[in-house]
């Protein structure tokens, strides 16, 4: 997202209204920083970041409890000149006189809080990156198997769906059916499902199985990484399927290069096995283990004893 309305933060965070600008809803914050406006409130103006959420915690307040009402009031009237989003007061810390007369005459929003200050800026940050990550949708089937996030790709009716279902039973988790939406976080990837539809599977023939309510709630996580992305299409008697795994194939999702298997579907493949093999054989790379790369380097090695053999 490129922005978060001003009372989707106040939902979101549970922040107590002190004073609401009219505006409110039309108010856009875009940047995941905050600021602690301690210079501005010593007089200091310069490189105030007004684009953010300003945050008062108990060092400004007891600052600004120390002035002189006269210049408390020029401070604050300094301040509230700016169009920042909303000026937050943490610990259940009182309210400036000054501060409540500046917002109704500026037309600014105050907030409160009773969580201390470095809690609740460390939840504003980790709240803001989140929810103005890159973000796209995707047509898939997400899934946690043996811990690792692996979205499930392909064309509508190869199979996804019921592999995903198949993984379910034997002990895995679901993330996401039909429509996965994916953010780009420190992290890596993060996906999750649409909430009106969440925990929700549709299944050709059978329709909508909700799988929190039929295999408990071990079955279903919320949001998971992705680690992994297998792509199901039809078998090409045509097509040279990879059949050592030697060369490495990556997807680009958000500018993050994901490794991307590409499995063949036809009658009789178990592809819940395959995933499952799959997934332990990405985890066994990611801790510095390639099998493929191993019995290349045993083959080579051989090649070396044979042929010096032969010169003898």
């Amino acid at each position: 997202m490129e922005y978060v309305t001003l009372d989707k933060i106040i939902e979101d965070l549970n922040l107590e209204i002190i004073h609401k600008a009219d505006n409110i809803e039309n108010i856009r914050v875009v940047a995941s920083e905050i600021n602690r406006p301690g210079l501005p409130l010593t007089g200091y103006y310069d490189m105030f970041a007004y684009e953010r959420l300003q945050i008062i915690g108990n060092a400004e307040w007891h600052y600004c409890n120390n002035l002189t009402d006269e210049v408390r009031y020029k401070r604050f009237e300094k301040i509230f000149s700016y169009p920042f989003p909303a000026i937050i007061f943490a610990r259940q810390l009182p309210v400036f006189e000054e501060a409540l007369t500046l917002a109704k005459i500026y037309d600014r929003t105050i907030l409160r809080t009773d969580i201390s200050t470095t809690k609740f800026v460390n939840r504003v940050i980790n709240y803001l990156d989140y929810v103005l990550a890159p973000e796209m949708t995707i047509h898939g089937v997400l899934v946690e198997v043996y811990g690792m996030g692996v979205l499930l790709a392909g064309d509508s009716g190869v199979g996804k769906s019921e592999t995903a279902l198949e993984l379910i039973k034997r002990g895995h988790r679901l993330i996401a059916d039909d429509v996965v939406e994916i953010k780009r976080v420190e992290e890596g990837l993060r996906g999750e499902a649409p909430d009106v539809i969440r925990h929700f599977m549709e299944i050709r023939g059978i329709g909508i199985l909700d799988i929190e309510r039929l295999y408990g709630v071990g079955a279903v996580k919320n949001s998971e990484f992705i680690d992994l992305v297998v792509e199901f299409e039809f078998w090409d008697e045509s097509k040279e399927y990879d059949r050592t795994g030697l060369d490495e194939d990556y997807i680009e999702l958000l500018g993050v290069k994901v490794p991307k298997l590409v499995i063949p579907v036809r009658p009789g493949r178990n592809l819940a096995m395959i995933i499952e093999v799959a997934a332990r054989n990405a985890r066994q790379k990611k801790l510095g283990y390639n099998a493929a790369v191993e019995l290349n380097e045993k083959i080579k090695e051989q090649a070396k004893i044979r042929k010096g053999k032969m010169m003898l």
